[in-house]
């Protein structure tokens, strides 16, 4: 009898290393949709980061399936509905808006009781979207030198400790420290070479940099909400479980950061860059794991930087000088110099002759 105990949790401690273990089973596969782009029109001045939506209710975005990251099954895809994701830059920062649709779920200072979202970037030429880089290192040998080619930026968002509605992200405490935390609200900038040595910015596998900066910020709200005003953490669970809705979660950060250490994705005005977007869900009321997030693509998202339209409005009507104009112009001048010419005549001083009084 004690030896059916010992096998049984044997069998359990491998089927819970496995379901934690970012590693597949048999080769991987992917068929993914060309023509999916994420386009990052130039609107300055329109978004407030508050985790509402209205402001971008005028954009398009790109609506995508959420399959299983580990297993891009139809099977297996997300059952609350599609996510939405729209992109935003106003020459200084980028903003993005994800919607997905979910029953609210939140259960205060429990992240994995929460839904939880994420954004990743190719920085590294070589990083692969598959394997969060694609280095072949193990946690004790991945290095800046021996992963190099293989960094991703990722941008990791888990509410369970942060207040809908409320920004979090960056904070002088944190980035005082010199790494990319946010100790308030879990809104934290890392990079990684694969899913075994992903780090917080700044914080390295052998040593740390106090250059390293958190240079996003965020806020989520659910259509749920039946309060504008503002949350306070007293008002938690801010909803009832269970209420159909979506999920809003809205970021920003500024297209170009201080980073020297190959930490950060670099966004250019007019370029393209690679990304991705994971959710995570507790599904049934579970805790969702690390590995178990769904994607919206099993390979990179191209995310286009358009240039500004401003510009191309502005040089578009210096190039096309109609006929018309120019008789329009011409006949404005004659009419100004009409105008100077009478007008001088009519406060022109009249000159009398003068008559000595012996010719009277």
């Amino acid at each position: 009898m004690l030896r059916v105990v010992l096998v049984l949790l044997v069998f359990c401690v491998l089927l819970i290393r496995q379901a934690n273990s970012h590693e597949e089973s048999g080769e991987w596969s992917c068929e993914s949709d060309s023509e999916i782009r994420v386009q990052a029109e130039f609107g300055p001045g329109l978004i407030t980061l508050d985790g509402h939506a209205d402001d971008w209710k005028d954009m398009d975005g790109f609506e995508f399936s959420l399959l299983p990251a580990l297993d891009p099954d139809a099977e297996n895809e997300y059952r609350g509905g599609k996510m939405t994701v729209k992109a935003l830059h106003d020459g200084h920062d980028v903003f993005f808006m994800v919607q997905v649709d979910g029953d609210y779920a939140y259960s205060k200072g429990d992240n994995n009781k929460c839904p939880s979202v994420a954004l990743m970037f190719q920085i590294g030429e070589d990083a692969t979207y598959h394997s969060m880089g694609g280095c072949k290192e193990g946690v004790d040998s991945c290095t800046n030198k021996t992963c190099k080619g293989h960094e991703v930026d990722i941008l990791h968002f888990s509410i369970g400790n942060a207040i809908p509605g409320r920004l979090y992200g960056g904070n002088p405490i944190d980035n005082r420290v010199g790494n990319g935390g946010d100790r308030f609200g879990h809104l934290v900038d890392l990079y990684a070479w694969n899913p075994h040595c992903r780090y917080l910015d700044g914080i390295g596998s052998s040593a740390n940099d106090s250059s390293g900066q958190n240079d996003w910020k965020g806020a989520w709200w659910h259509s749920s909400f039946n309060v504008h005003s503002g949350f306070v953490e007293e008002d938690s669970p801010y909803a009832s479980d269970g209420q159909k809705g979506t999920f809003y979660f809205e970021f920003s950060r500024p297209l170009r950061t201080m980073d020297r250490l190959q930490q950060d994705v670099q966004f250019t005005i007019g370029g393209s860059s690679k990304m991705s977007v994971a959710f995570w869900y507790p599904v049934d009321g579970k805790p969702w794991h690390g590995s178990g997030h769904y994607s919206v693509s099993c390979d990179w998202v191209p995310l286009d930087i358009s240039l500004g339209s401003s510009v191309l409005t502005m040089a578009r009507p210096r190039s096309s000088v109609s006929a018309a104009s120019v008789f329009a112009l011409l006949l404005s001048v004659i009419s100004l110099c009409a105008s100077v010419f009478i007008g001088y005549w009519v406060v022109k001083p009249q000159t009398v002759q003068f008559t000595p009084m012996e010719n009277l």
